[in-house]
């Protein structure tokens, strides 16, 4: 979904991730590869050399395509952060997490490129068959009131590495409403994940979310014990009161209903070196206890900021909690630069 979907993410992701997205139909292992797959990338852990040229390749012009579109389209005008983040499984924020005063910003955002180095099982399509090898990701916001009322949308496209680490094989897109009053954010999103190289499943949901945002060494309780820049942490619920085929296990089996996320941030070195965790579960709409979570997604990551870019490494496991199965997981480094473009006044003479 990185994300709300795939952390994801993030934030974002996320607060991304909103993160990854991590629900797939389950299919049989072998069903994956096709029948000339190395053996090396069928037990997925390590790289031919042949498909890491590719995968260093592909990086790179995805990270050369982002400093350029970051130069003549952002302008230099980067924003300083991002008071919310956008997925119930976010990405790390690119600054404060604490509300600032309204800027004059017609648009902001950020590109991301992201190459999974590690990846036994992390499917590249919603149906689970193949292998994430390249994720490229596109997140647009505007507010409309001020930090009350703002609109996203979020666009994470995957490549299948079993096939080449170029072609795309699945779009997620996410488009909703969020907003932040003190410590409470609140977020109404839609996303749709589907595969782009063939017919398949497609999972789709609308949910809400409400998150409390703590900040324990602004708050003094915490900064005499633990010597770090500053930590930013929240908690939240969410509810797919929407969902047609969005899991409930990374196996595919059952609907998600409920979401509930886990956030924490820690500045290590003046905005520069960042450490970030996220938990997400999910809780099935036909188990007999429907509070009770059948999924979690966990996610741990560290990235150096400089400006409006970031590199970073993170990795993430999604498992089932209620019974045993299909678990998915990955490691993966990534670079990200965001934009910022200003308000522009037309006069007429």
């Amino acid at each position: 979904m990185i994300t709300g979907g795939r952390f994801a993410a993030l934030a974002p992701c996320p607060a991304g991730h909103e993160g990854l997205h991590r629900d797939r139909p389950h299919s049989i292992p072998d069903a994956r590869f096709p029948p000339d797959t190395p053996d090396s990338l069928r037990r997925g852990r390590k790289l031919s050399l042949r498909a890491f040229s590719r995968v260093g390749l592909a990086f790179f012009w995805q990270v050369f395509s982002g400093v350029i579109v970051f130069a003549v389209w952002g302008g230099g005008a980067l924003p300083r952060g991002y008071a919310l983040e956008k997925y119930g499984r976010p990405l790390p924020s690119l600054g404060s997490v604490e509300p600032e005063p309204a800027a004059e910003t017609f648009l902001r955002g950020y590109l991301l490129t992201a190459a999974f180095i590690y990846n036994p099982a992390f499917a590249a399509r919603p149906d689970n068959t193949g292998l994430v090898g390249l994720r490229h990701m596109l997140h647009l916001e505007a507010d409309l009131y001020g930090q009350y009322l703002t609109f996203y949308t979020d666009h994470n496209f995957f490549s299948d590495r079993t096939r080449n680490w170029i072609t795309l094989s699945e779009w997620d897109g996410t488009v909703g409403l969020t907003g932040l009053a003190k410590r409470w954010s609140w977020r109404l999103q839609y996303e749709r994940d589907a595969p782009l190289d063939r017919s398949g499943v497609k999972q789709i949901y609308a949910d809400a979310l409400l998150t409390r945002w703590f900040h324990p060494l602004a708050d003094g309780w915490l900064r005499p014990r633990i010597p770090l820049q500053d930590l930013t942490t929240y908690v939240g619920i969410g509810y797919l009161f929407y969902n047609d085929h969005y899991f409930a296990r990374p196996d595919n089996t059952g609907r998600a209903l409920f979401r509930y996320v886990v956030h924490a941030e820690a500045d290590l070195y003046r905005g520069w070196v960042i450490a970030y965790a996220d938990i997400n579960m999910f809780t099935d709409r036909g188990s007999a206890v429907k509070v009770n979570p059948t999924e979690m997604d966990w996610i741990v990551g560290a990235a150096l900021r400089w400006r409006g870019m970031e590199v970073g490494v993170y990795g993430e496991e999604d498992r089932p909690l209620d019974r045993s199965g299909l678990a998915q997981r990955y490691a993966a480094v990534q670079f990200r630069v965001a934009f910022d473009i200003r308000n522009i006044s037309l006069t007429r003479n």
